[in-house]
């Protein structure tokens, strides 16, 4: 590997003001380490799961579902490196950049080893002040890192042992039965953890290049809580323009129009494939967040080749008729024959399909 690499090995984004003995360490494309801990990113003792001072927590306006899992993010940049601005794609991160998502559920008070209930609930990561997360009331799940080389981006999926006190590497993935719990009813569910090249079915959206990337760090995603502002401030973004374009908070009625909110959710749950060169681009539906809305929105769209998956109707939007709109039919079934997204998911975000329902049925017209 470049002797570049092993320069960033003990470097920072912002000066330590805690765990100077546990640093982020960058490894080397062919040294990646079977240990999470060995990063230095987040650790555990079993109690609590704690980031490292030096890195940057971040959250999203709006965020991929994953059968109601609750998210950590954060990334690293090597001292002195910074990610450039765009205002409509992702942005551009320098070699050396460490981006976790770190998936956990909340207990549900049901909790025990044997009975693993977890709640299904909507909201933001359970971090206390101190950036730490309780694991009497939290499980780890898994860890996924993404790792910017200098061949490009690097996918290692991590899964949290039993003792909830380390991660390992599971290059082939995992899978986990859990009980799901929601308004006193529990459904048991399988929640599959990608395997490395699964990682790259929603990480590349460009079809062609096959190039994995970020997916939610573009400015209308993290554009909430001045954090653009505060990431040009610590050092970490530069060259910020004045166009700073904001995606809504989907489940916040009060936060954006419902047509704002319904693209919203698209956009970060299906365009990454849905788009004019993604992985689904033969199928001509376009979810991008500033696709016109027209046929290839799925407006008055017939399916090119879905099988089993449009359940006999006719359109992918049809105004006015959630119920006959192959979007909804899609989204309220979890057989992999039908179910969207394709992965990700062994469960129906029911709040989500609400939306749908509620968006497809105030649109005008008909077809």
């Amino acid at each position: 590997m470049s002797r570049l690499l092993y320069m960033f090995l003990f470097a920072v984004v912002l000066p330590a003001c805690g765990k100077p003995d546990v640093p982020v360490v960058l490894h080397a494309e062919d040294q990646v380490p079977d240990r999470l801990s060995d990063w230095g990113v987040i650790l555990s003792d079993g109690k609590y799961a704690e980031f490292n001072d030096d890195v940057l927590l971040y959250e999203l306006n709006t965020a991929l579902f994953s059968d109601y899992a609750l998210k950590l993010r954060s990334i690293w940049l090597p001292r002195g490196a910074q990610a450039v601005y765009d205002a409509n794609d992702v942005f551009d991160f320098p070699v050396g950049t460490i981006v976790s998502k770190t998936f956990h559920y909340e207990k549900s008070p049901g909790w025990t080893a044997n009975n693993q209930e977890v709640l299904g609930i909507d909201r933001e990561g359970g971090l206390d002040q101190q950036r730490r997360l309780d694991l009497d009331r939290h499980l780890l799940v898994e860890t996924r890192l993404l790792v910017r080389y200098e061949k490009g981006w690097r996918a290692y999926p991590y899964v949290w042992n039993a003792a909830q006190n380390e991660a390992w590497l599971e290059i082939a993935g995992d899978i986990k039965t859990l009980t799901l719990v929601q308004d006193d009813a529990a459904q048991d569910f399988v929640y599959v953890i990608p395997d490395s090249n699964q990682c790259a079915s929603c990480h590349a959206p460009d079809h062609t290049s096959a190039a994995i990337r970020p997916i939610g760090l573009k400015a209308r995603h993290l554009n909430r809580d001045k954090q653009i502002e505060h990431w040009e401030q610590s050092g970490v973004l530069a060259q910020v323009t004045e166009e700073r374009p904001r995606a809504a908070m989907w489940s916040n009625a009060s936060d954006g129009s419902l047509d704002e909110r319904a693209r919203a959710y698209l956009d970060i749950n299906c365009a990454h494939c849905h788009n004019a060169v993604g992985a689904a681009d033969t199928s001509g539906l376009h979810l991008n967040f500033d696709a016109p809305p027209d046929r290839n929105f799925g407006i008055c769209k017939s399916p090119t080749a879905v099988g089993q998956g449009s359940g006999d109707r006719l359109y992918d939007i049809y105004p006015g008729r959630p119920e006959e709109s192959i979007l909804v039919y899609r989204m309220e079934h979890t057989d992999p024959a039908i179910a969207m997204p394709e992965l990700g998911r062994s469960t129906v975000h029911v709040e989500a399909v609400r939306l749908m329902k509620e968006w497809i049925g105030s649109l005008a017209g008909g077809c």
